[in-house]
Parts: C-alpha cells; structure tokens; sequence
C-alpha cells in the first residue's frame, strides 16, 4: 500500500459523509465515492473525487470509509450481496485491508462486522464521531477509534484531513460504548436545556438573554452556544433528526440493560422524543423538545429574530 497517497474508498454521501469525503478530496487524496443515490455522491467530482457506479469499484481500495445511517446499511454495502466484499473469498484477498466504519451502529453489530473483516484479512477500526455537517465545515468534527493500534496510527493523517480531534480508547468495540454514551447525553442534555429555557421564559426572561448567560457561565459549552440559534429563532433545519436520537438512545439503554447500569434519565429522555414523533415532529431538527417543552408548559413559542452566534467561528 503506498504510504503517501493511498486509494481510499468512501461509502455513504448523507449530510455528514458528503462533507466528510469532500474534505478528503479537497486534501487531495486519491478517493472513490459510492451513494446508493449516485446523483447525491457526484458534485463531489468536482472535488478531484471518482464516483463508482458499484460498490465492487471499491475493492481495490487501500483504506475503505463507510458512514451510513444503520448496523444494517452498514451490513449491506460491505458485506452483503452487492457489497464491497460480495466477489471475493475469504482469504482469497481483493479486497480494501483497512476499513474504517464510522456510522453509530450496536456494539454487537460492530463486533459482528470485525469478525466478518478478520475472515477476509481485513483489519477494522472502529470510528463513529461526534458533530454534523456545519461542525466539519467548522473543522471541530472529532472521531473516538477503537481496534487495532497500528491501524489507528496508520489512519489517523486521513482523520486528521477530515477534523482535528481523533481519541483512540482501545482494542475491540469501545468506541462504539463511547459514541452511544456521547449521543446518550446528547439528547438528555438537549431535553434539561429546553426545560430550563422554558422555565426561564415562562418566568419572563427572553430566551436570546437566558441563554446568553447560560453559554458565558461555566454550564456553557460548544452544544450549548451551538443549539443556541435554533432555541431563540425556531430554525429546526436538520442537523440529527428525531428518528437518530431515538435509535441511539436505543442503543444506550440496550447497553444499559447489558452491562447492569441504571439509567433513568436516558429512559424517560427516550420517552419525550417517542411522544415527540407520535405528535408528528419527526422531520426537523431533535432541538424541536423545545417545541414539546413549551406546550406541555403551557407557552406558544415565537422566533426572537435576533442574530445570536452558533459559536462555531
């Protein structure tokens, strides 16, 4: 494999892979692109990327990316009939020796996957990460990577293309504990700040000052400054959609159940995002538990229409 440019083949064109693979491109990395919806994969020619017609085109690839939405898409376009995999045998080699898959996908789905990889003689790492598009425009996307150290250490320059922060936690499927615990406090952290700002709101406090002092006080953060935006000015554009953060605050209570740990804040977090896409709110943004919030509070939300800063730049 060569050691300055290798062939890298990217799976998965979504919000996220697509500004992932073009950052790749513009870094000027020899890649290969497949979406299962080709025309949502070809602008990114433009970007010095290949787009493949089959996902077989990438089997010649040095380091294979994958980010899609489920464990089973994830399953499908590596392993599946019409996969990347589907012409060769195992031991046979032909295909990708490195894959890096980085959707939000079980623990168990992961392992089940390396096991495949290890009989073909691939090696996998595991790399799901935390942000969205407009974090890696930002250039603040950042991986958690568990597998193989020297897989990491070989891949780590081409996830530093993509964003500055890449953590390795270990062998095997930590990364993916790590992930599901990230988006896990992510939606319950997103819920206490719609309850808070609803409070505050209700009490008389106009949202854009609450949580002005909110994001200055040592409770701000990057999320914070960042859902800021959508909580004063009611732009619900998708960043993570509801049906996402259901499927990992799945997988967190799963990894809850299996691992003896209580978690009721996870559960009844859960619950309101259920109770939020059983009243239709399913395809905006999930900072629409404000919406929620304010009518199980007995308040009509209005945009402030005040230019208030994502923190982002």
């Amino acid at each position: 494999m060569s050691i300055t440019k290798p062939k890298i083949g990217w799976i998965g064109t979504g919000r996220m892979g697509y500004e992932m693979a073009q950052r790749l491109a513009r870094g000027g990395c020899d890649i290969t692109v497949w979406n299962r919806t080709r025309a949502k994969a070809a602008p990114l020619a433009k970007d010095g990327a290949r787009i493949a017609d089959h996902l077989a085109d990438l089997a010649g690839c040095d380091i294979l990316f994958c980010m899609v939405a489920t464990w089973a898409d994830v399953k499908q376009v590596i392993v599946g009939p019409q996969g990347v995999f589907s012409n060769a045998r195992p031991g046979a080699g032909g295909v990708p020796p490195i894959v890096v898959e980085c959707s939000s996908i079980s623990l168990e789905g992961s392992a089940e996957l390396r096991e495949i990889l290890a009989g073909f003689g691939s090696k996998y790492l595991a790399a799901p990460v935390s942000g969205n598009a407009k974090v890696i425009k930002a250039n603040k996307l950042s991986f958690v990577c568990s597998g193989p150290r020297a897989v990491f250490d070989e891949v780590a320059p081409l996830l530093k293309l993509i964003g500055p922060a890449a953590s390795y936690v270990g062998e095997g499927e930590l990364a993916r504990i790590v992930k599901i615990c990230h988006n896990v406090f992510l939606g319950v952290v997103t819920q206490s700040l719609a309850e808070i700002t609803v409070l505050a709101q209700k009490a008389g406090v106009p949202r854009h000052a609450f949580l002005d002092f909110m994001n200055q006080s040592v409770m701000g953060s990057t999320f914070t400054r960042y859902k800021t935006p959508a909580f004063v000015n009611l732009d619900f554009k998708v960043t993570f959609t509801p049906y996402l953060l259901r499927k990992d605050l799945d997988l967190g209570l799963d990894a809850g159940r299996r691992f003896e740990v209580p978690m009721p804040l996870a559960s009844i977090t859960r619950d309101l995002v259920q109770s939020m896409m059983g009243k239709g709110m399913s395809e905006q943004d999930f900072a629409t538990l404000l919406l929620q919030q304010a009518a199980a509070s007995g308040v009509e939300l209005a945009p402030e229409n005040i230019d208030v800063s994502d923190g982002l730049h």
